[in-house]
């Protein structure tokens, strides 16, 4: 009798994903991995559109979270419980794998033991706002880190060891950043992070601007805990705002574009660097309301018709 394959359990978290779910999963179902099981974990935390039934549709197994006992951290933990895999791969629910190997070449480095907690690139979509794209660049370049010096990481795209997750698993008290809070302790423990460019997925964000704002805002309101020796201050703010607005109006006219995205730069970089800003420098505790309009920020209307609209789209390729 041959050796019980290993399995790699990919974990979603959603909470009305509805858009661009399928698109996501039937990316997920595509994917060629030799010798693995693959099964896929959803961890919903109240959907009231159609995100649980394209989970069903998928085979999803789905786990579900109150709305009242939700952090990122905690939402993850869930999942991984669930999990089965040798392999936990987290992705996010508007993250669509751009090619058929993308799972294979994420794991490969867990596997070969390269290193112990990986992330893979990120590119924008179609509707991604210009400077966003000029972030996915700069923090996700094309080539491999592995293993790299720092103990940066995204959950948007990235995989861990079963093992080593339930060793430190996710912190469930902070308000962002919950995966560089473990890799923080992956690293002081003589752990590896790496990267691994060519497992890409495109980064769907449809953002408001004042989402993107508390984006940035609860990000740092963990980056100031886990780094509490980095100070910004408002001459910070000044000058990344300045040089972000700066570098992305040169990149926009270097591609012809600067008419058409420059009130947008401006409002995108305004929004980053503010809410890094503020979530550096106020001294609070978030109230229940507060903490819900971070986690659950107002769904936009017409979401569902315009996902029924862009249902027979594919994503493009990367």
């Amino acid at each position: 009798m041959g050796e019980t394959p290993q399995r790699i359990s990919i974990v979603f978290r959603s909470l009305n994903e509805e858009k661009w779910f399928g698109d996501a999963l039937s990316a997920c179902k595509r994917q060629v991995v030799d010798g693995y099981d693959v099964e896929i974990v959803l961890v919903d935390s109240g959907s009231t559109d159609r995100t649980l039934e394209i989970a069903e549709a998928h085979d999803c197994r789905i786990v579900h979270i109150k709305k009242a006992d939700f952090t990122f951290g905690r939402s993850l933990n869930y999942g991984c419980e669930a999990a089965t895999g040798d392999y936990l791969v987290f992705i996010s629910a508007h993250c669509i794998p751009a090619h058929e190997r993308w799972l294979a070449n994420l794991v490969e480095p867990l596997a070969d033991g390269r290193a112990d907690y990986v992330y893979g690139r990120q590119i924008g979509h179609d509707v991604t706002r210009f400077s966003e794209h000029q972030v996915f660049a700069q923090y996700f370049p094309e080539h491999d880190r592995l293993p790299q010096d720092d103990f940066f990481i995204n959950n948007a795209n990235a995989a861990i060891r079963k093992d080593l997750w339930a060793k430190y698993k996710f912190d469930e008290a902070v308000t962002g950043l919950e995966d560089m809070v473990l890799g923080k302790a992956v690293m002081k423990d003589g752990g590896r992070i790496g990267y691994v460019a060519d497992a890409p997925v495109i980064h769907i964000h449809e953002e408001t601007f004042v989402q993107t704002r508390r984006r940035y805002y609860r990000e740092a309101l963990t980056l100031r805990e886990i780094m509490p020796e980095v100070h910004f201050h408002f001459s910070d703010f000044i000058r990344y705002f300045t040089a972000g607005v700066f570098h992305d109006f040169s990149e926009a006219l270097n591609d012809r574009r600067f008419w058409a995205v420059a009130p947008e730069i401006v409002m995108f970089r305004l929004m980053q660097y503010w809410g890094t800003y503020r979530g550096h420098n106020e001294h609070r505790v978030l109230s229940r309301a507060q903490k819900e309009s971070y986690y659950y920020p107002r769904p936009k209307r017409h979401s569902a018709q315009e996902a029924r609209t862009a249902s027979g789209c594919e994503a493009p390729a990367e």
